[in-house]
């Protein structure tokens, strides 16, 4: 796993002057996460913090978020405007959190997505006959080798099941099973090459290097869901800005992804054309006065629409608004009811369902998933953070950059950790060595310099 800058809050930084936020002296020293989120509507860099000490500690350092251009539902449609997007909000990051991000763990959405189940099998030839996480991993690598058209890219290959010499029931690493034949049935999941270099490029020009591209809906699942409910049976329904994604999970595994390309944005959109009116009055009105359900409107306010080009203002009802709003949110959430049953685990679902992204906000989304899915529906927010910037993420917006740095720290391989933390703590204490030595010679003149100065006096 690569991380950006190690960071020592002790040390000044050579690197920015801004403040240090929300750090504890815990964190003395740190690896640092960015996890970057390019969304339709927005981008969203967050960095925090692993504790080197304490390894299951993590903090937020910084939150950058800026308004997105240069995409449509979930695709780079505009290289330029996308790469400034993501160059002002890792601008914020950085200036909030102090450290200078070099690297990024970046989402990928769109409905160019596609999923299929696989099957895998190698043999076991250790003289022992026990399998090892090397075996896994040849396992996987094996069904990557499946064929699949040349415009498409393999994103994850995600083990469901394995079966050892026959075997099945075993839905977690077997590693130390003794057998002869290994086999797993696979998720795979996989999308357009074209899109995929899209955001590489954007990422790059904007100065940053990619170290892992996720797909959206599996690293909003890190930060909204607990491993109960996985386990019990869940679907997440992440409602973006441009995009809709959908994952299911049972015996703590995800069984099924989709995405589909209905959104806010559409809800947005449907407000500007019903209303006349601009698309960031649209914006202002879904987010403060919006509501999906008609009926629960107890005091049918009145809201001013400003008038345009110096026309006078006009005035609404908010029922009139929800009316407008909630065919296109029964809309989406019927599409992604559908795309759960055709999973084949609608019945499967002890958890219920999760809503989580903005699109969630509206009031009264959840009563509304609730009479569509006849199941149990919470809204879900961002979790497992312990210090730092934690109130400034705590909202279903920042699910999917928050999910983006847990899946980098849940998948750093724990047997590679120490390893790694000894070379930056060796590495780290060269660099506070010729700290030390420039500190010395610039308070220590040499022996030349005495003579210099001794013969001046003369």
């Amino acid at each position: 796993m690569q991380y950006n800058e190690q960071y020592h809050p002790s040390k000044p930084s050579p690197m920015s002057s801004a403040p240090m936020i929300g750090v504890p002296a815990m964190l003395e020293p740190s690896r640092i996460i960015v996890g970057l989120d390019i969304g339709t509507t927005k981008v969203c860099a967050i960095v925090a913090a692993v504790s080197l000490n304490e390894p299951h500690s993590m903090t937020i350092l910084g939150v950058g978020t800026v308004a997105a251009d240069g995409l449509s539902r979930g695709v780079v449609t505009n290289i330029d405007k996308t790469v400034r997007s993501i160059e002002r909000a890792v601008a914020e990051a950085e200036a909030q959190s102090g450290v200078k991000i070099r690297e990024v763990v970046v989402g990928i959405a769109g409905d160019h997505i596609q999923s299929f189940q696989s099957r895998g099998v190698v043999t076991i030839s250790n003289q022992d006959r026990q399998i090892r996480p090397e075996d896994i991993g040849r396992l996987l690598e094996d069904v990557k080798r499946i064929h699949l058209p040349s415009d498409r890219k393999i994103l994850h290959v995600i083990a469901q099941e394995f079966i050892v010499d026959g075997q099945d029931g075993f839905y977690e690493e077997p590693v130390g099973v003794s057998g002869v034949r290994l086999e797993a049935t696979v998720h795979v999941i996989n999308g357009l090459v074209t899109a995929v270099q899209n955001i590489y490029n954007c990422v790059e020009r904007a100065g940053l290097r990619v170290h892992d591209i996720v797909l959206e809906p599996l690293a909003s699942s890190y930060s909204v869901l607990d491993e109960k409910e996985k386990e019990a049976g869940v679907a997440l329904v992440d409602i973006g800005g441009g995009t809709t994604d959908i994952a299911v999970f049972e015996e703590k595994t995800i069984r099924h992804t989709a995405v589909i390309g209905i959104a806010g944005q559409k809800v947005t959109e449907d407000i500007r054309r019903g209303l006349q009116i601009l698309g960031d009055q649209a914006e202002r009105l879904k987010r403060e006065y919006g509501c999906a359900v008609v009926s629960h409107i107890v005091r049918d306010e009145i809201i001013q629409l400003p008038g345009l080009a110096g026309r006078k203002p006009r005035q609404i009802p908010r029922s009139l608004l929800a009316r407008i709003i909630q065919p296109r949110m029964e809309e989406m959430l019927e599409f992604s009811y559908n795309e759960i049953k055709r999973s084949g685990f609608a019945r499967n679902l002890g958890a219920g369902v999760v809503l989580t992204g903005g699109g969630s906000m509206i009031n009264s989304t959840r009563e509304l998933a609730e009479a569509i899915f006849n199941m149990d529906v919470k809204i879900g927010m961002p979790m497992s953070f312990g210090a730092g910037l934690v109130k400034e993420i705590e909202s279903p917006v920042y699910a999917t950059a928050v999910g983006l740095v847990l899946y980098a720290f849940k998948n750093c391989s724990p047997s590679s950790l120490p390893s790694f933390v000894e070379e930056e703590r060796s590495s780290n204490q060269q660099e506070e060595a010729h700290y030390v030595e420039d500190e010395e010679s610039r308070e220590k003149p040499n022996v030349i310099e005495k003579m210099k100065r001794w013969f001046e006096h003369l």
